[in-house]
């Protein structure tokens, strides 16, 4: 049997808005855990007692801002219209269903100018100690990772400017220890003034948006070419997040690992493992978590090396002898360290120009 649903869209109601929450919502569990009230003493300094038109409520700005971030809602202007028809978000921020939400433009000027960014640092500290506190974050176990964050910029307006090189934090350390491996084999110390000298990192050219130049182009695998900002976090096995540090797109995840991973470890000291993704392996960030004591979790990568020719390891390396023997069995002898702290080694020319393998292990001319 057909029926027709009766148009009820026009009747007046009391309604009680507590009883539409659900109980195990999400906001519900929020609002039970913090007491966003010790935000007005953050924020107090910044507002005059007696003068001056009334403000925004500033833990009604912060919620607002949390939730768009909960629920990945891309932009305030969409946030406020999301608000404006959800009766859990209506809920959280303390409003009723007549009450009018803030424009998108006054919380975006209010992030903008009147709180300053160390507010959001400390609120972010003071929300992640409620959690250490009531036993909530492990942090046996971190994850460090990078995410890329698409800036407003048309990636056509640009301009090249030449930028110094981001310089190591491990750059004088690895100077010292190549020095020392230089002198132990006989050789002289790399000097100050050498070309591309690593303890200054040298200048390179980069494309720069004159539309947002504190952005970065970023380039990565199979991803999009595009002027965007990369976020390095450190999160627990519970999904907290215990550090975050912004940076333009082109600044390489490595290089920004030992300021967060510095961070995490001096407020959470109980670190064991540090699982991170192919990025951060390299040599000097394997050894500075072992160094400490601490355990690093890195993908498997397989060997690399050029289509048709021998691969890395199957060179082998004497220590006692301190040379490499080639798959033929061939003594290839010290040469050098690299200013990148590589030891080079070559091989007699004599001997290999009537190797069998010569094609399968160089293109060099002169053997």
């Amino acid at each position: 049997m057909l029926e027709r649903a009766e148009n009820l869209r026009k009747n007046l109601q009391v309604v009680d808005l507590e009883g539409l929450v659900p109980q195990d919502h999400l906001l519900r569990k929020i609002d039970r855990a913090v007491d966003f009230n010790k935000i007005y003493d953050m924020v107090e300094h910044l507002y005059c007692e007696d003068n001056g038109r009334p403000a925004v409520d500033p833990v009604i700005l912060v919620k607002m801002v949390l939730i768009q971030h909960l629920y990945g809602i891309k932009t305030l202007r969409q946030t406020v219209k999301e608000i404006d028809m959800n009766i859990a978000y209506r809920w959280f921020l303390g409003f009723d269903l007549s009450v009018k939400i803030p424009h998108f433009a006054t919380v975006s000027y209010a992030f903008a100018t009147r709180l300053p960014s160390e507010i959001f640092e400390k609120i972010f500290t003071w929300i992640l100690d409620e959690a250490v506190k009531k036993g909530f974050v492990d942090a046996s176990t971190i994850f460090i990772d990078a995410t890329h964050i698409k800036a407003n910029a048309n990636k056509k307006k640009n301009r090249k400017i030449l930028a110094q090189k981001t310089a190591r934090n491990y750059d004088a350390q690895l100077r010292e220890e190549i020095n020392q491996d230089r002198l132990q084999r006989g050789k002289k110390p790399l000097k100050n003034d050498d070309d591309n000298d690593i303890s200054t990192g040298g200048t390179k050219e980069i494309t720069v948006s004159t539309t947002d130049p504190d952005c970065g182009l970023f380039h990565k695998g199979e991803h999009k070419v595009e002027f965007a900002y990369t976020a390095h976090v450190a999160c627990d096995k519970r999904n907290f997040i215990l550090e975050c540090e912004v940076t333009p797109g082109n600044v390489h995840d490595s290089i920004v690992f030992d300021s967060v991973y510095d961070n995490v470890t001096k407020e959470f000291p109980e670190v064991k493992t540090v699982a991170l993704d192919f990025g951060y392996k390299t040599p000097w960030i394997c050894k500075k978590i072992i160094d400490d004591g601490r355990n690093p979790s890195t993908p498997y990568k397989r060997p690399m090396g050029k289509k048709g020719f021998f691969f890395p390891h199957e060179y082998v390396y004497d220590e006692y002898y301190n040379c490499v023997i080639c798959p033929n069995n061939q003594v290839l002898t010290y040469s050098t360290t690299n200013k990148e702290g590589y030891r080079e080694f070559k091989s007699d020319p004599a001997v290999c120009q009537n190797c069998p393998y010569i094609d399968k292990c160089t293109n060099s001319k002169n053997h």
